[in-house]
């Protein structure tokens, strides 16, 4: 959750009635939130038991956020899903019977997408469809962040620590037994959507570059074809000037090819620099996220988190 102080207490209330007598642990990250987010759901925790509240230090984006829960659930089985209520928990244990017949991955797929642009459904469209052909491993297509997960599918997980994280790639990446179910997405429950256009560019961006070389084959293939390209239009120059020796060269075909090959030229570095700058991100090996506070947890889980704002993996011990 984010800033989700209109949604958090209705969250927690129809999440746990869609859980009925499982035995089940509800954890709730508070990704840095600026609003009552996280006095909700501190008074909501006395009523509810089985509430768990990890609460960052800031807002470390969503895929850090999903992180960190993952981090700290302690069960058979992880499921993810938004604070926002467009992922329906009701799913939930359609989805642990699944993991019961030997799926270790339940994707959720979307088969309709309510309350969102016709902007923003066609471009997730076309991304999810452009990942699937450039990608190396199989990701289902208009699957989002909503999925169960066996506890061995969580722990691969856990053991990937990179910083340019696009979760729906790694846990494609495990190559675990799955399955998956399909749902109509609603409207958010209340509020405002907290992943602008420059988020999803973001993600889409950390998706591509985290599982594809692609961009740099692309990249290549457009500099031979800018030198084939000037090879080609040097010979044509020269078979005019040795036809015509009082011919005079235009301005306009020496501002062609100095635009052309200088653009090229800046798409190519550019998709380079995105691959060094998350070889720098990673090799820095700063933390993937801080926790201000849990709440909820064992004593001996609280205690460990008072020391320590680190997340497991990264100088501490699983909680």
């Amino acid at each position: 959750m984010y800033d989700e102080e209109a949604v958090a207490e209705e969250f927690v209330r129809r999440t746990t009635a869609a859980m009925g007598a499982l035995d089940f642990e509800l954890v709730v990250v508070d990704n840095g939130s600026t609003d009552r987010t996280a006095d909700i759901l501190a008074g909501l925790m006395p009523e509810f038991p089985r509430l768990r509240v990890v609460r960052l230090s800031r807002n470390f984006t969503h895929q850090g956020g999903i992180t960190a829960g993952i981090d700290f659930a302690r069960g058979d089985t992880v499921t993810v899903l938004d604070g926002d209520l467009q992922d329906p928990p009701e799913l939930i244990p359609d989805m642990i019977e699944r993991w019961r017949a030997g799926a270790d991955i339940v994707f959720a797929v979307r088969e309709e997408r309510r309350g969102e642009s016709a902007f923003k459904r066609g471009t997730s469209r076309i991304f999810y469809r452009l990942m699937r052909a450039i990608s190396d491993i199989d990701i289902p297509l208009d699957a989002g962040d909503f999925r169960l997960m066996s506890r061995r599918a969580a722990e691969g997980l856990r053991g990937m620590r990179e910083h340019s994280r696009y979760i729906r790639g790694m846990t494609g990446w495990l190559g675990l037994e799955r399955d998956q179910i399909t749902y109509v997405r609603e409207a958010r429950f209340a509020g405002e959507t907290k992943y602008p256009l420059r988020a999803m560019l973001r993600l889409a961006t950390d998706g591509v570059v985290s599982f594809s070389t692609r961009p740099l084959q692309v990249a290549m293939a457009l500099g031979f074809g800018a030198a084939g390209l000037g090879l080609i239009f040097a010979i044509l120059v020269l078979a005019l000037r040795v036809a015509d020796d009082r011919l005079t060269q235009g301005w306009a075909s020496l501002m062609f090819v100095m635009l052309f090959f200088g653009g090229v030229q800046l798409v190519t570095i550019g998709i380079v620099g995105e691959y060094i700058g998350r070889i720098y991100d990673e090799v820095r090996r700063r933390p993937l996220y801080l926790v201000r506070e849990v709440g909820g947890f064992p004593a001996e889980t609280q205690s460990a988190f008072s020391d320590s704002p680190l997340p497991e993996g990264q100088g501490r011990e699983r909680p």
